[in-house]
């Protein structure tokens, strides 16, 4: 990966010149290759990573496994992206194994989890099976720690 890539995953907020000063560039020079990263699509959005158990926004999050039927000329790629295309799906991948497509959805409550699962997903023409994992409590999200431990305190010891 590129190193500019990479200085921007571990920190998407870095301004320029510190880009700049990291990679010997000026920041007119990082700026243009934002740009062009930008435009040719190696760079497709940026996101802001949190706790979910500290927004208390109470949202629920599963990890569905898809088993479908390949379409005949579109293969995997229109039915993924179908899927794709629901507000609930956060993310969407096509998988080696057991299953064809991991999707990753977000809801109010189980309640409506179930009801896309139920009244959407399954009902796509070639969606063969469903399973549904809940997520209960995040560790680590897109290689960041959520919850750090705190060191403990060490007892006086009397002689």
């Amino acid at each position: 990966m590129e190193r500019l890539l990479e200085l921007l995953k571990s920190n998407g907020r870095a301004s320029n010149e510190d880009l700049a000063k990291a990679l010997n560039l000026t920041a007119a020079e990082v700026a243009a290759r934002i740009s062009a990263l930008e435009r040719d699509g190696t760079i497709v959005g940026y996101q802001t990573l949190f706790d979910p158990d500290k927004t208390g926004n109470g949202c629920v999050e599963a990890v569905i496994e898809v088993k479908i039927t390949p379409e005949r000329g579109g293969g995997f790629n229109r039915l993924a992206s179908r899927i794709s295309k629901f507000e609930e799906v956060q993310s969407c991948y096509l998988m080696s194994g057991g299953y064809d497509l991991l999707v990753i959805v977000q809801g109010k409550n189980l309640q409506s989890i179930a009801q896309f699962i139920a009244q959407r997903l399954s009902t796509i023409k070639g969606v063969i099976s469903t399973a549904t994992h809940f997520r209960l409590k995040a560790y680590k999200d897109n290689g960041v720690l959520l919850h750090r431990e705190s060191k403990p305190e060490r007892l006086a010891v009397s002689p």
